[in-house]
Order: C-alpha cells, then structure tokens, then sequence
C-alpha cells in the first residue's frame, strides 16, 4: 500500500474513532471528536499526496500531525493497561479512544519516518548513477 493510502486510511480511522466515541459516548462531549479532528486534515493530506508534486509536503505535514495526535493520546496508554488489567479508571470509552488514537498514530509515525529514508536513500542513490 503506498503511503498516500495509508494516509488516508489513518485519516478515516481517525474519523471513526471519534465520531464513534461522540455517539457512543451519551454525554456528547466535543472532546470525543479529537480524533476527527486530526483525522479529517490528515485524510486530506492524504489526498494531496496522490498529486506528485505534493507529495513530499503532504507527507510531512501528515507525518507531524500523526505526532502531535500520539503525543497528545499517549497518556492513555498507561491506562488502557490498568483497564485491562481489571483495574479502575475514571473515563474507560475515553482511555480506549486514547489509546487506540495513539497506537495507530505511532504506527504511521514510524512508517513515515521509513519512508522518508528509502525516499533519501533512492535519491543518493540516483545521484551517484548520474
């Protein structure tokens, strides 16, 4: 699957998870569309990234935004684990959505951060054949 798919893969799951934490939440809470609200201008850069000329931009703006998303989500990881664990937590649906927001945007951090060195490499490499 080529990045801009993925891209807009985690865009859309983004959007899920928080649209569906919004409804499923009963409270209504707009703290629950955090997630849609990374995901929507991520799947737009997503789309932007299937035109060549964007696509290195989009890819580095996807990439810093999936950052920000799991350095803002990471607190729930700990948690997720006490949940697991059996354990007592204040706002279980709001740890789950945490962790979920900050594992899937790890994940495409350091997918974005492979690509970026096959794409260096493949353009050193293009360089010595000239």
């Amino acid at each position: 699957m080529t990045m801009a798919k993925t891209t807009i893969v985690l865009g859309v799951l983004l959007i899920l998870v928080g649209v569906g934490a919004y409804f499923g939440s009963g409270t209504k809470s707009i703290t629950a569309l955090i997630p849609a609200f990374f995901g929507l201008p991520i799947s737009l850069l997503g789309i932007a990234m299937l035109q060549e000329k964007w696509q290195k931009h989009a890819m580095h703006g996807a990439v810093a935004l999936a950052l920000l998303g799991f350095l803002g989500s990471v607190s729930g990881l700990p948690k997720l684990f006490t949940l697991m664990a059996g354990g007592d937590v204040a706002r279980p649906l709001a740890v789950v959505v945490q962790s979920i927001m900050a594992i899937s945007c790890a994940v495409f951090v350091a997918l974005g951060i492979k690509s970026f060195i096959e794409a260096r490499r493949q353009r050193k490499k293009l360089e010595s054949t000239e």
